[in-house]
């Protein structure tokens, strides 16, 4: 995978529509590979992570968690559901802050986010809600080699899921899973322009092409894969870091 955003280059972005709503144990790759049609070498897919979720069967009913006693004292503090912060909790390394109804937690995976990514939107059965896949860089390998197969195609596959932002109003789509994609393009020893050397820019593509396909989905409309063309400099052969690459080291996060 070689990165050079000094070439020059064209972005398409085109969301894959006709896709059946997905249940557990579905064959996800290959229903969007068959609805995505004609995937060029060097297309990046990205799927959102609940469609993901649900078809790794990771939903859960509220009312078969039981809360624990760390989860009822800090749901009451909070003012939230009792069961829903036990799942919370289930699914995380750690608490990092809880106040006003929010829960900011490190999941398992190494993520920081809000309620360890669990989420009821686009979900039928409104006693239910979906948590994040086990394991998203596995997910996006998976699929990859799904897709590329019935493709034919050598591809990237991103998982996107929404994040807000420290510092900023507002959620963006960034990758919480990816294969085939170079997740960074690292500037750092190249010179801008001017000829100065940069000594920090790492380019977050994974995350990028994750915002770029939001663009043209619709969330009311639950479009759960959009291809992204004009990538293939950072599409490879092998599968790549996938997105755990992206998460800042510990030791360098100045937040925690």
């Amino acid at each position: 995978m070689s990165g050079g955003r000094g070439e020059a280059a064209e972005v398409r972005v085109r969301a894959v529509v006709g896709i059946p709503e997905i249940e557990a144990g579905d064959p996800l790759g290959s229903l969007i590979a068959r609805q995505a049609g004609e995937l060029d070498d060097g297309d990046v897919v990205v799927i959102s992570q609940k469609v993901v979720s649900k078809a790794e069967g990771r939903m859960r009913r509220l009312s078969s968690v039981i809360p624990g006693a760390e989860a009822s004292k800090l749901a009451r503090a909070i003012g939230k559901e009792p069961n829903l912060v036990q799942l919370i909790l289930e699914e995380s390394a750690e608490v990092i802050r809880a106040e006003r109804g929010v829960l900011i937690v490190e999941t398992k995976h190494g993520l920081v986010c809000a309620n360890a990514g669990i989420d009821s939107s686009n979900v039928s059965d409104p006693e239910s809600v979906l948590l994040l896949p086990e394991d998203p860089d596995e997910s996006a390998r998976r699929l990859r080699a799904e897709i590329g197969r019935t493709a034919e195609a050598t591809i990237g596959v991103v998982i996107a899921d929404s994040f807000g932002r420290a510092w900023r109003i507002g959620q963006a789509e960034v990758a919480i899973g990816c294969a085939g994609l170079a997740p960074l393009d690292d500037w750092r020893g190249r010179h801008d322009a001017n000829g100065r050397e940069l000594m920090a820019t790492q380019i977050a593509i994974a995350d990028e092409a994750a915002a770029a396909a939001d663009l043209v989905r619709d969330k009311a409309a639950a479009v759960p894969a959009v291809v992204v063309g004009g990538l293939g400099r950072w599409v490879g052969e092998e599968d790549g870091p996938g997105a755990a690459a992206i998460r800042r080291p510990r030791e360098e996060d100045l937040f925690r």
